[in-house]
Parts: structure tokens; sequence; C-alpha cells
């Protein structure tokens, strides 16, 4: 039997209780979780979009553990060169256990490796408990070959939750670690002085 990723055991045993009791959550189905992840990217402004495409969505596979589909335009837009139903990017969308080691490796291992990071934006939610997350390029994640890539890849992660409110959707992410750039720091206890330096 294969093992849960550690984050869904987390959510179980630990974020479930803490969210219930801050919250004060009367029945279980009223504590919100995280329903499924998109990631999606759209390569539609390359020069060639066909090949961009191809490596968009080897990148996505790479990082999601899933074949990604592929989207394609809804309208004609002239100025933009854009046919109806033109391949234009891809997306994937994860569930279960795959959605968990996602997120996982993206909170704890991706998000750390970003640069001068601190934080991401906590006004990214869209009022219905939904957060979307702006990721500018695929090498973040460790599963990405550095010499390899022939493309930079900018993508969004857009997380779907069950909670009704945003502060809820925050409240839940928050507990599984995504750390927002709003979040208190902690504070630093005061530096007590020996008696040798009080002696001095």
């Amino acid at each position: 039997m294969t093992k849960e990723p550690e984050l869904l055991t987390d959510y179980k045993n630990r974020v479930i209780p803490a969210l219930k009791q801050k919250h004060g959550y009367k029945n279980i189905h009223q504590i919100p979780k995280i329903s499924k992840v998109v990631i999606n990217t759209c390569v539609a402004s390359s020069n060639d979009v066909k090949e961009a495409l191809e490596i968009a969505k080897s990148e996505l596979a790479t990082i999601s553990g899933q074949k990604p589909a592929t989207t394609v335009s809804k309208k004609a837009i002239s100025n933009f060169k854009l046919r109806e139903d033109q391949p234009i990017g891809a997306k994937v969308t994860l569930r279960g256990r795959l959605m968990y080691e996602f997120l996982e490796r993206l909170i704890k291992t991706a998000l750390p490796r970003i640069r001068d990071f601190r934080g991401v934006s906590p006004r990214a939610f869209d009022g219905n408990g939904n957060y979307t997350l702006g990721v500018a390029d695929q090498s973040i994640f460790p599963e990405i070959e550095l010499d390899r890539i022939k493309r930079n890849i900018g993508f969004d992660v857009t997380f779907v939750t069950t909670a009704s409110t945003n502060a809820e959707a925050k409240s839940l992410l928050t507990e599984l670690g995504m750390p927002f750039s709003d979040k208190p720091k902690k504070p630093v206890a005061p530096k007590v002085e020996s008696q040798s330096e009080t002696a001095s």
C-alpha cells in the first residue's frame, strides 16, 4: 500500500482540528478543504507557438506528474493574429494524491527557492475562497534540470477550495504552510545579559 502524502496526513491530523477551533465549525463538513489545483500556462504570444506549446506541456508534466491538456482560444482576435480554437496553452487539473504531493513540493521546496522571496501576496483571492498564485518560471522546481531549460514558462496555480469566504480560504492555506507575506513575524526574545556582562 502506497504511503499517503505528508501534507494530506497533516491536514487530517492537525489542520482540521485547528480550523474547527479557530472558526467554531459545528459540522465537520463545514471545514474547508482544497478540492483541486489547476496549473495553467499560455504561450500564444510566442513566435513559435507549436514549439513553445510542446515545451510547456513537457515542463508541466514534469512538475505535476500528470499529462497536461491543451487549451484553445475561445474567439478570434485579429490584432493578435489569433484564430478561434487555436491551441494557445496547456493546463493540468490535480486532485487527490497528486494534488497533495504537488502542494507539498510547491510550499516546502519550490517557493523558498525564489530569489529574495518574502512570501506570496495575500490579495490574490477571488472572493469565493479560491486563490491564484503566479509563478514566473519553472526553474524553482527541483524536478526541472536548469541546464536543459529551452524556454522560460510562466504559469498560474489556482487553489480551488470549498471555503465560502476569502478569510476561511486563507486560514486553510496558512495552516497548510502557505507563506503569505503579511504573516506576523515571531517576536524576538529580548537578550538576557549574563552575570559576567552585568558585573563588567
